[in-house]
């Protein structure tokens, strides 16, 4: 009896798999998760939408997610093995399917990642051509792609926190690409996006972090990094 064979038995030299809408995109969106939790999750519990649900498990999307969560770059051979790899590295996961999500965007995948006590929540869409936007990090819209220098900065809706902020980016010469500043309320907590041409110096994160009114500080390099 033949073998019965798999999108990802196509092995190219840049990505593994079919579409770089179900594949590079998938396993981007994941690494940045990774990287916002800040090491490999306990449980993962992802959720495909609209198009990805329905195809999620015939393209590989599935195992580009897992990947993704494994860390593994978008060219990987190990991730048309990632469902059994993860398994072994003690990652428990599920997966959920909503077909008719009219709001979101055709390819969007929501992530709830846990490790200890620790919660993380993103939602993230693949452009296409391997494109992603991270759409919203715990509750707040975010927007950025992760293929730039990211400093995602939680924090009081302090008077004046904004220009501060980046005052101290500018000074450790950093060019500001973006800048997004997203709050649940007025005088609560809010979350600021900055996408760099540069990287950070680790002094200028630490000084950011030792503000009283800031509550995290998380920075991404490039995501294929």
């Amino acid at each position: 009896m033949a073998e019965k064979s798999s999108v990802f038995d196509m092995i190219g030299p840049v990505m593994i798999g079919p579409s770089s809408s179900h594949t590079a995109g998938v396993v981007r969106i994941a690494r940045t998760a990774y990287r916002l939790l800040g090491s490999r999750p306990e449980e993962a519990e992802i959720t495909f939408y609209n198009s990805f649900a329905r195809t999620y498990e015939g393209h590989g999307s599935d195992r580009a997610i897992i990947a993704g969560l494994l860390d593994f770059k978008t060219d990987d051979k190990r991730i048309k093995e990632a469902l059994d790899l993860a398994k072994e590295a003690g990652l428990e996961y599920r997966f959920k399917s909503v077909g008719n999500a009219s709001t979101l965007h055709p390819n969007t995948i929501k992530l709830v990642l846990r490790k200890g006590e620790e919660t993380l929540e993103v939602v993230g869409e693949s452009r296409g051509g391997g494109l992603i936007n991270i759409a919203e990090v715990n509750g707040f819209k975010a927007d950025f792609g992760a293929n730039a220098h990211t400093v995602i900065i939680t924090a009081d809706d302090v008077k004046g926190s904004i220009a501060f902020i980046a005052d101290v980016v500018a000074h450790d010469d950093c060019n500001i690409a973006t800048m997004s500043v997203s709050r649940k309320g007025r005088n609560d907590v809010a979350c600021l996006v900055i996408e760099m041409d540069s990287g950070i110096k680790p002094v200028t994160l630490a000084y950011l972090r030792s503000l009283s009114w800031v509550k995290q500080v998380i920075y991404i390099p490039d995501i294929d990094c």
